[in-house]
């Protein structure tokens, strides 16, 4: 496809997969095509609650719960129309993009195995591997760790070996804050950058007001 001289480049939606000891990546998941929308809630932590001290009521004790919801497409008729550049897609359609979403949310295949082996040699607690870390990044202003909350898939469409084709994809997503991660934990500072950001965009808008309100006394 060609582009028209000087258009922006197109940033994409994208979840980095980082080793959640190292920081080191593992993978990346770029959406297809950005979602039309992206929804966004944010519950309040506060330190009281209805009918508790008025002391208590402007007390934020952490970060809000933030999560995020959005519906993505993935179609492999682009890549379908060139088949001898694209031989993974003619192989096994969609479904690899598919797979590399569903991961997130499995432990390891060989973990499962490690933890049967020792429940067998008598091993009482087994604590689960902490998984890699999975970043949403949704802008240069936007760059979050989370947790994959709700993941729901629609196939369309399939191949004449089944493989889909074209899928419809609902994330729900939780951003880890301070308040779920250690905080030495890479993600937490990760966290931190984000919510510095918001500060610094809340600032501009503040400063935009001033003006304004300034301008107009003028």
């Amino acid at each position: 496809m060609s582009h028209f001289p000087g258009a922006p480049r197109l940033l994409k939606g994208t979840i980095a997969i980082l080793d959640a000891v190292t920081f080191l990546p593992k993978g990346i998941i770029l959406l297809q095509y950005n979602p039309e929308t992206l929804r966004r809630t944010l519950q309040v932590r506060g330190a009281g609650s209805e009918g508790s001290d008025r002391l208590e009521a402007l007390r934020l004790v952490a970060p809000p719960l933030e999560t995020i919801q959005l519906d993505a497409e993935i179609d492999a008729t682009d890549q379908l129309e060139f088949p001898t550049k694209n031989p993974d897609t003619v192989l096994f359609g969609i479904y690899p993009q598919l797979a590399a979403l569903e991961t997130l949310i499995y432990p390891k295949s060989s973990q499962i195995q490690t933890n049967n082996q020792l429940a067998r040699t008598g091993v009482l607690e087994i604590l689960p591997n902490e998984a890699d870390l999975s970043v949403f990044i949704w802008s240069l202003n936007r760059v979050m760790p989370v947790r994959l909350s709700e993941f729901s898939i629609t196939e369309e469409a399939f191949d004449s070996k089944l493989n889909p084709i074209r899928a419809k994809v609902s994330l729900g997503m939780q951003v880890l804050s301070t308040n779920d991660l250690r905080f030495d934990h890479k993600g937490s500072s990760l966290f931190r950058v984000y919510h510095k950001q918001k500060e610094l965009l809340a600032k501009v808008n503040t400063a935009a007001i001033v003006i304004k309100t300034v301008a107009s006394f003028l």
